[in-house]
């Protein structure tokens, strides 16, 4: 599928964060996270848990954890979390494993090609499996996994499937719960309301001077003025080199033929496309979608926008808020009907139906481009660039390296000095401390420049530290101890806190009053004016609904209980308050619920089965603690927090 591909690069691109990563066609989940092959059975020093004779241990969290900050940026305080939920995901997986082999359940070779065939269609030349060589690299490349890793992934996923189905089968959904589930996402409500925000208060607040000072005296402790230093610097500066080299057309040229093929581009095609997905559906079910795309198709060519036809039919996640576009595909990326179709048609026309194993396309051409190499002028200004930066970095580290020898040989040489020697910008920060940014230095890919600053002494350069401006040369000159701050040093900081204060109290008791006037008998407009607010009145919403950049449905839902009049208790929303009195309620129309049944009925059943699932989970976990057959570490789960 064409449009899969995108799907696919998602899936395989969260494999190794051990979640839930994609809902195939029909309902499928696969949970894909690798334990390695069989899971380790060995005895282990860093053994966190047991179940039967399977362990979990540190070295395995610790791959998971890395694996994960590969991909994405980890806070360091959210480094426990995340070590707890890959703790409780590898035992979830060993539990699930013991207890397949107590009930006999198991996944056969056949069910994981054929999951396999699903995630990776590449891996099948035509229904017949590629070399071994070739799916090797194929899973290494996609997955970043062994071809063991990842099809015990696939077979773990599978086994979980399972558990599932045996869990949930047996779930049904009662007239009752529907009605209930009909009424929460129908049911709407109008509302006045009023959102008080203290950061709209604080302008109109000035503190006097005995305010101010019985403020500082009260919270004195609070202001403590850490250590400070100013820091006089040497920068080779990277930009400045830049400007000054020259780069030749004959040295551009021979750079070009030296990698000639990588200006290559192969026979490509642009396109767009709906989908109209099949995949699990009878054969009644299909003859009802070709009929739907015949008539997407009909609309087309009469003149309908192609790309509001996409957002509004197509069923290719990937592409649907895009309007339906691929970009540029080559050949042999997608199911050989689609790319037949796709390259043979000229730019600008659209498709027929093209069926495929995952349903019916309708394809648009945007462009096409047959294969050529790209001119030597065509990519002369992208050959320069690169170079440039290249050759400057050179320049750069080399005298760095040179700075880096002066600095080793003689702890007496001054950054004037260096400076003078090697024609270099000097500069100097303003008193800072510990925390504060220092944009002007540039940012460090090695180290942080604060924590360098501050472990320098007075009359000691560093040595050079490379930043994204190029080289730095630090040299304290300048400390400022930490003290207790007086008023006159943190006057400022003592009237921010004071003002944020006093608005908070402020948008409190106006909130109060509000309240007070409305159920006192005065128009909600006309209380809010009085006090200084803006009145407002929502559209009707329910309860998935919001009112826009205020509160949710879901922080609303005391509203949905009170009738038209009524006014609801303050709402505390962060440090802002919404006072609001019910306009009207509109009940859900009755006609609607036989239009909605078939959504209701599949959400009434999805959370019902989450919720059995996870009850599946406690219970096999308790259940197997009592028997002995999960056995946690408390001393080596101490440790958790340290893999960060």
């Amino acid at each position: 599928m064409a449009g899969s591909s995108d799907n696919r690069q998602k899936l395989l691109s969260r494999i190794l964060l051990g979640v839930v990563v994609l809902a195939l066609s029909g309902g499928m989940l696969l949970y894909l996270v690798p334990t390695g092959p069989g899971g380790n059975t060995g005895a282990s020093t860093d053994v966190v848990a047991k179940v039967g004779d399977q362990t979990v241990t540190l070295n395995e969290i610790r791959q998971q954890l890395d694996q994960i900050k590969q991909r994405s940026q980890v806070p360091p305080m959210l480094v426990p979390y995340y070590t707890q939920q890959i703790l409780r995901q590898l035992l979830l997986q060993k539990e699930m494993q013991y207890e397949a082999a107590q009930l006999g359940i198991h996944v056969s070779n056949d069910e994981v090609a054929d999951r396999i065939r699903l995630i990776l269609p590449a891996a099948f030349n035509q229904g017949v499996p590629i070399a071994p060589d070739q799916y090797a690299a194929l899973v290494e490349s996609r997955t970043q996994m062994t071809v063991s890793q990842f099809e015990d992934t696939v077979r773990l996923g599978l086994l979980q499937e399972k558990f599932q189905k045996l869990v949930t089968d047996g779930i049904s959904a009662g007239p009752a719960e529907l009605q209930e589930e009909f009424k929460y996402r129908n049911e709407k409500v109008k509302l006045d309301y009023a959102f008080i925000k203290p950061e709209d208060l604080q302008a109109k607040i000035t503190p006097n001077d005995a305010e101010i000072k019985a403020a500082y005296e009260k919270n004195k402790a609070k202001y403590q003025v850490p250590e400070e230093r100013v820091v006089r610097y040497a920068i080779v500066d990277v930009n400045q080199i830049r400007q000054n080299i020259h780069i030749s057309d004959a040295q551009l040229e021979a750079q070009y033929k030296q990698n000639i093929q990588q200006y290559q581009v192969p026979n490509r095609v642009h396109v767009e496309h709906i989908l109209l997905l099949t995949v699990g559906k009878t054969d009644a079910e299909v003859e009802e979608i070709k009929k739907r795309a015949q008539d997407i198709l009909n609309q087309v060519k009469k003149g309908a926008n192609f790309e509001e036809l996409a957002k509004k039919y197509s069923e290719d996640p990937g592409t649907k808020d895009k309007g339906g576009d691929l970009g540029w595909i080559l050949q042999g990326q997608t199911v050989p009907e689609f790319e037949k179709v796709a390259f043979s048609l000229p730019k600008g026309s659209i498709s027929d139906l093209v069926k495929t194993q995952y349903g019916f396309h309708i394809i648009k051409i945007i462009d096409k481009e047959t294969a050529h190499t790209k001119t030597f002028d065509e990519v002369k200004e992208s050959i320069l660039t690169p170079l440039l930066l290249t050759e400057a970095d050179k320049q750069a580290s080399d005298i760095a390296d040179k700075l880096s020898q002066a600095i080793r040989q003689s702890n007496k040489i001054s950054l004037d000095d260096l400076a003078k020697q090697y024609h270099l910008t000097v500069g100097e920060t303003r008193p800072v401390s510990a925390t504060d940014p220092l944009i002007e230095l540039g940012n460090s890919p090695d180290v942080k420049l604060s924590d360098s600053i501050f472990r320098l002494r007075q009359g000691e350069l560093s040595l050079p530290i490379h930043t994204d401006r190029g080289y730095l040369v630090l040299d304290v000159s300048k400390i400022l101890p930490a003290h207790q701050g007086s008023l006159d040093e943190i006057r400022d900081k003592v009237i921010v806190d004071l003002k944020q204060e006093k608005a908070s109290q402020e948008a409190r008791a106006k909130a109060q009053e509000l309240i007070k006037r409305v159920k006192g008998g005065e128009k909600f407009d006309t209380a809010a004016k009085a006090l200084g607010l803006d009145a407002k009145t929502s559209d009707d919403f329910a309860r998935s609904g919001s009112i826009s950049n205020v509160a949710s449905g879901k922080q609303l839902s005391p509203a949905f209980q009170l009738k038209p009049g009524d006014v609801g208790a303050p709402l505390e929303l962060g440090s802002n308050w919404l006072v609001y009195q019910v306009v009207n309620k509109q009940e859900p129309n009755p006609a609607d619920f036989e239009k909605q049944k078939k959504d209701i009925t599949d959400a009434v059943l999805q959370a019902k089965r989450s919720l059995a699932f996870e009850a599946f989970q406690t219970a096999l976990e308790d259940r197997l603690k009592k028997e002995g057959k999960l056995q946690l570490m408390p001393e080596k789960l101490r440790t958790l927090a340290d893999l960060g």
